[in-house]
């Protein structure tokens, strides 16, 4: 991913990135963040910071993203509040230690588990939902009694400046910093041997946020893209799944990770398919055109629809300069174009014709595996077949994304789309280590268990082991 020049105030923060480290570092080590008070109180405070800033946030994503206050909300505020909330009802019972059992070779004695907080973890945000994939990764990592560094995308200056002013004001600013900066910053983050990285991005980057890591043997979680398809069968009902799948990819002008990257739809019902989709768009999106991050993502979608190939239905204009493109539908672009191989992540739809369901399925194994399927079928046979021979991170029937909604459920990629989950219990138990503890009583020690083993010992300890 091309990054713009350093800015001063990043040279700045990555002068300051040890000291701050050390700061942190010294906040774990007193042990405040291990206490569930602190914990509560720390969620409390994300709480109300994006319900008493949801103004502030809603004018800095217009201007990063040309969003509107309402979809602001929706996307990036709404889901970290219900997230948080969610962590503060369950968290005494996370914490709790598990017991085991304990096998009678090793009677008496008393065997759990507990969990630990990990440290200093890192959370590097992307651009297209800059508040909710900073913040909602902080809610398991603050649950689990970590201090945090947040580092905002560069590429919504306006979000992470936002972040950086109030993060301070409503949590410990002992224990949360907010680091400021483009590529130079992150690797300098990665460079200070961390207790965790959780990335949220492309899965270019990821690898190369996966290799800095690895120089210090810090851990990852990384959630990624990948071109997450949509099945349509052939007994979908086909004006619910054409209002569900427009729905999805105008969010954010299909700038998420979740959008549907491209639809498989059976021949049978494929024009009148089609027709109810675009018909949805016209409905779903009022104004010509869709805001795009910046001229260069603009750019490089105009060249994904010029060179598609295949009839485009709806659309087909992307504005560079103004960095504005239409809804486009494309039915069947050619199979070689870059629009079927690279992830979209742009209001472009491309449509790809399938005799059956195992067309549809052969299709996605052939490819790597997506961060989400999403199937239209009313047959459950077909729910078991895209279930059992997909592998991909999530799947969601006869609708799409809202399993990020689900805190319950592990949010998270299998291979290209990304390793490791956050969400939930799910995010307590990533920025957690999983600490084994094993108490012995000294009341009874037998001499059976000490050499020399004779061949008595020897049969006794082959049965009770």
């Amino acid at each position: 991913m091309a990054v713009s020049a350093p800015r001063d105030s990043e040279r700045s923060a990555g002068r300051g990135i040890p000291d701050t480290v050390a700061q942190l570092r010294a906040t774990f080590r007193s042990g405040r963040s291990r206490a569930v008070d602190w914990r509560l109180d720390q969620l409390r405070g994300l709480v109300r910071l994006v319900v008493e800033r949801e103004a502030d946030f809603a004018a800095a994503l217009g201007k990063d993203l040309g969003r509107d206050a309402f979809n602001a909300w929706l996307a990036d505020l709404a889901p970290v509040r219900a997230e948080a909330k969610f962590a503060i009802r369950h968290l005494p019972s996370w914490m709790t230690p598990k017991r085991v059992r304990v096998p009678v070779g090793v009677q008496p004695a008393r065997g759990w588990y507990q969990y630990d907080p990990l440290g200093v973890v890192l959370i590097i945000g992307p651009w297209n939902l800059p508040v909710h994939l900073v913040l909602a990764p902080l809610v398991g990592a603050l649950a689990a009694g970590n201090c945090a560094i947040l580092k905002p995308s560069e590429q919504t200056p306006a979000c992470s400046a936002l972040l950086a002013d109030l993060v301070p004001q409503y949590l410990d600013p002992e224990a949360i910093a907010v680091v400021e900066g483009a590529a130079d910053t992150t690797q300098k983050l990665l460079d200070q041997a961390l207790d965790h990285c959780c990335f949220t991005g492309s899965p270019e980057v990821g690898k190369a946020v996966m290799a800095a890591a690895a120089k210090h043997l810090t851990p990852v979680t990384l959630e990624l893209g990948g071109k997450s398809p949509v099945i349509v069968a052939d007994d979908a009902k086909l004006d619910v799944a054409a209002r569900r799948i427009a729905f999805a990819k105008q969010l954010n002008s299909g700038q998420t990770c979740t959008a549907p990257d491209y639809l498989l739809v059976d021949r049978r019902v494929r024009d009148p398919f089609v027709a109810a989709l675009t018909k949805a768009f016209q409905d779903f999106v009022p104004e010509a055109t869709m805001p795009i991050i910046n001229s260069r993502q603009a750019g490089r979608l105009a060249r994904l629809v010029k060179h598609a190939g295949g009839r485009t239905v709806q659309g087909g204009t992307i504005d560079t300069d103004a960095h504005r493109g239409e809804v486009t539908v494309i039915v069947d672009p050619d199979p070689d174009s870059d629009v079927l191989r690279e992830e979209i992540f742009g209001p472009v739809l491309p449509v790809v014709t399938v005799d059956s369901i195992d067309d549809a399925i052969a299709h996605v194994q052939q490819g790597p595996k997506p961060l989400a399927v999403y199937l239209f079928s009313e047959d459950r046979a077909n729910e078991r077949r895209v279930l059992d021979e997909i592998s991909n991170g999530s799947t969601v029937i006869n609708h799409l994304t809202y399993h990020v909604l689900v805190n319950d459920l592990p949010f998270g990629g299998v291979g290209n789309s990304g390793t490791g989950s956050y969400h939930g219990k799910w995010g307590f138990e990533t920025f957690s280590h999983r600490k084994a503890v094993l108490r012995k009583s000294t009341w009874l020690d037998p001499a059976l268990t000490y050499p020399p083993f004779n061949r008595v010992k020897q049969q006794l300890l082959r049965i009770l082991i």
